[in-house]
């Protein structure tokens, strides 16, 4: 249906501008009048040339964690001076920029105004209020502390931006190398070796072994693109397919974990996760076992999955879950030593934000090894695969410069 904006004055004078579905301008001046507005102008939708440009992928993408975070603190401050939720939802749906999450908050302000609880108001938008989300709101809403809750998610989700970011970060200098050796070899490959390979065949030069296994390489990348180009395409999907069965699932996370370099920075970012995770859960009033299934469904590493299912359990029982997290080979035991202490004195959640803060730290250092130690092996790859061709090419010229010198 058609969407009209219009602009109104009301009794006061004042000129209000909003958006109406109709399927004709008459039908939103009827709808107007029958409110005793006055209108002033009713603009039709725009069509064809004059049509705003929508991409549906963009314009259907859910808001990013950075942008659900700016809101959680937003609320939490309103609330928190005592802007009542309904109004303190309104406000917040005139100054988000994302157009759809602008639509969801106003959905959410509707049911709100109906008498919906706000977890169960966010609950119908999983892909932007995760299960984590829902659960605090609801401890929150149930201790009263809505608003301490809220600042502590989005404390949260600023914290997990930042570990993103150092990961993101500790990624990206070795892929770009990684790519700018591929397109650089290739390009040396395809380009240069052939015009070598010609002018040495009208020499009738012999050949040592590394210009043949070039030419070699080089006629295969010239010849067989659309053959390369399906073995890539088959390799990521036998591996997405396997990843998603759970014996592969387990098998490439525990991979993962034990990557000579790569394999400690994922051990201590899912420690930090978990850690600040779980700590948030139970700092907010959610049980231990509840707290515990929620920090697993946000683990994404089916080890340390594997793990957090075992502590619960055990929980579950009356024990421990140190017990049960000393047996797993992600928490070291300085780790299970704190957690472990916590219960002791029931101070867990403080623990834990000791945990996931010492690892935060870990992170950075972490990340700050990897590059370190990344920069100098990938200069020497890159220098050894262009070594290797400028040598494979110029050893045929020097044989048959110091024949010719003979």
């Amino acid at each position: 249906m058609p969407v009209f904006e219009y602009r109104v004055r009301d009794r006061s004078g004042k000129v209000l501008k909003s958006q109406m579905e109709a399927e004709t301008a008459n039908q939103v001046r009827d709808a107007l009048r029958a409110k005793n507005l006055m209108i002033v102008e009713i603009k039709a939708p725009k069509t064809g040339l004059n049509a705003d440009i929508k991409i549906p992928f963009l314009d259907n993408r859910p808001p990013n964690l950075k942008q659900v975070a700016i809101f959680s603190k937003q609320l939490a401050t309103l609330i928190n001076a005592g802007v009542p939720l309904v109004q303190s939802l309104a406000i917040l749906q005139k100054q988000i920029e994302h157009k759809g999450f602008q639509t969801v908050v106003k959905n959410m302000r509707t049911d709100v105004e109906a008498g919906t609880p706000l977890s169960d108001a966010i609950v119908k938008y999983p892909k932007i209020f995760n299960r984590l989300y829902v659960n605090l709101v609801r401890a929150g809403e149930t201790s009263g502390t809505l608003d301490a809750v809220l600042e502590r998610i989005a404390d949260f989700q600023e914290k997990d931006l930042a570990l993103r970011g150092k990961l993101k970060s500790a990624l990206t200098y070795p892929v770009v190398v990684l790519v700018f050796a591929i397109l650089i070899t290739y390009f040396l490959l395809t380009t240069i070796v052939p015009q070598f390979a010609g002018i040495l065949a009208q020499m009738n030069a012999p050949l040592p072994l590394i210009t043949r296994v070039l030419m070699a390489v080089s006629d295969f990348l010239k010849n067989s693109g659309l053959l390369i180009f399906a073995i890539g395409a088959v390799i990521t999907y036998v591996y997405r397919w396997y990843y998603k069965t759970p014996k592969g699932r387990v098998v490439i996370d525990d991979i993962k974990l034990r990557l000579p370099i790569f394999g400690n920075l994922t051990q201590k970012s899912a420690i930090a996760s978990f850690a600040r995770t779980f700590g948030l859960l139970i700092s907010s009033g959610v049980n231990i076992i509840e707290s515990l299934e929620i920090t697993k469904g946000t683990a994404n590493n089916a080890i340390v999955e594997e793990s957090i299912e075992n502590a619960k359990n055990v929980v579950m029982v009356g024990e421990q879950m140190s017990s049960s997290l000393a047996t797993s080979k992600v928490f070291p035991p300085m780790v299970v030593s704190m957690i472990s202490i916590g219960e002791e004195t029931g101070s867990l959640d403080n623990m834990l934000g000791k945990v996931g803060d010492f690892y935060d730290r870990e992170v950075d250092e972490a990340v700050d090894s990897m590059t370190a130690a990344i920069e100098p092996l990938m200069i020497v790859f890159l220098g050894g695969i262009v070594g290797v061709i400028v040598a494979g090419m110029f050893l045929p010229m020097f044989a048959i410069i110091g024949q010719l010198s003979q």
